[in-house]
């Protein structure tokens, strides 16, 4: 178990998950080359996600999951990180998409039990897709150039999603579009085989290359009325405690990077020294810097998680906390792959070694929503309005 997630552990059910996660992290770590490669998710990576059973842990238990809380969530994704970044980011949504749905209702009760018993049945996997090239992050609030237009009993739907992650291996696509005949935007639960919908391997960005975050491309696409399930009707947006998988992510990273440093200083030592560069009193300050900055990021995410997980009637108010997480946790975690680097050397930026990927992957944490610039400007205001 990760050295840094013994304190937040609090029974068996736990330590079990974790026993879980650990498992196929040392899995996915070994295909983290073929991925790179390749800039797609890995298939076999699916499969055993959906042979474990993990896919299907958000769920409430007479559908077949563990209805998981929010510390569980992170604890497994933080620790899937550690073992391959992009592919814990990658189902990541997933699990935090129907975390969402069982719990916000922001379905019909029929519907969100039919969608959560195929899950459940089948192993399905889903994300949403939202981003667009001309809106960029929906975060921002541009209206989706993605138009559905009513003919009879059906929508037809045309546009473009870029980002959409694991796009060539999901079962489910939730596309968010702009419906002319109730001028709002809505979402549409559209499965992967639908006529007119294709992917586009368009992925080719220096980092969490595995995630395979391709462009979602859809022509004159026919489905159902009751495909839209869900309709943005300006009502305010609750707190998604949810999102908080991205800062678990990307510490499961900077973990894996400080655990890889702490080695690679124990082991290396040049002809120069009498021992290795791990006595090195500058080497040993960097080493005790990083895990400064990753116990106190553990605190601030695991205090913050349990704070939801504990006073649900609370969650309301855990919006600006939420988002504080996501940025002080995401920026940690860059410093302390920085402070990695810093101790490998040269050599860090070698193949032979993981530290480029680290700090590649890591840096990417900081283009997913919440971005920093909101975050601090909602600190301010909160700030301005309680003095």
């Amino acid at each position: 178990m990760s050295y840094f997630l013994d304190s937040f552990v609090q029974n068996n059910r736990q330590q079990e998950m974790l026993e879980t996660a650990e498992s196929l992290a040392a899995k996915f770590k070994q295909r983290t080359e073929e991925t790179e490669q390749s800039a797609e998710f890995s298939k076999d990576n699916l499969e055993d996600l959906k042979q474990t059973g993990y896919v299907t842990l958000p769920l409430p238990e007479k559908f077949g999951g563990k209805h998981i809380n929010l510390s569980e969530l992170l604890m497994m994704q933080e620790r899937l990180a550690e073992g391959d970044g992009s592919a814990a980011l990658s189902i990541g949504w997933h699990m935090g998409v129907v975390m969402e749905l069982s719990e916000q209702q922001l379905w019909s009760q029929d519907q969100f039990e039919a969608f959560a018993r195929e899950i459940g049945e089948k192993k399905l996997v889903v994300n949403r897709a939202a981003s667009e090239p001309a809106t960029g992050s929906p975060t921002r609030g541009g209206i989706p150039e993605t138009k559905a237009v009513r003919q009879g009993e059906h929508y037809i739907v045309n546009g473009r999603k870029t980002f959409t992650t694991m796009a060539s291996v999901l079962d489910y696509y939730l596309v968010t579009a702009y419906i002319e005949e109730k001028e709002a935007i809505g979402s549409f639960l559209i499965p992967r085989n639908t006529r007119g919908l294709e992917v586009e391997h368009t992925w080719d960005t220096m980092a969490m290359r595995g995630t395979g975050s391709d462009d979602l491309v859809l022509q004159n696409v026919k489905l159902p009325q009751q495909a839209l399930v869900e309709l943005n009707q300006g009502k305010s947006s609750k707190p998604k405690g949810w999102l908080l998988h991205i800062p678990a992510c990307y510490l499961g990273i900077a973990v894996a990077a400080r655990n890889d440093a702490v080695t690679f200083a124990k082991n290396y030592q040049p002809n120069s020294l009498k021992t290795t560069i791990s006595e090195v009193p500058h080497i040993k300050q960097k080493i005790g810097e990083m895990d400064l900055k990753l116990v106190q990021a553990h605190y601030f995410m695991y205090g913050v998680a349990r704070k939801w997980d504990e006073y649900p009637e609370s969650r309301e108010q855990l919006g600006t906390e939420l988002a504080a997480v996501k940025t002080s946790v995401t920026n940690a975690a860059n410093e302390v792959v920085d402070l990695a680097l810093r101790i490998a050397g040269g050599r860090g930026l070698s193949k032979q070694y993981k530290f480029e990927q680290y700090y590649r992957n890591v840096r990417a944490g900081l283009h997913n929503p919440p971005m920093d610039d909101m975050v601090i400007q909602m600190l301010a205001g909160k700030a301005l309005k309680s003095v």
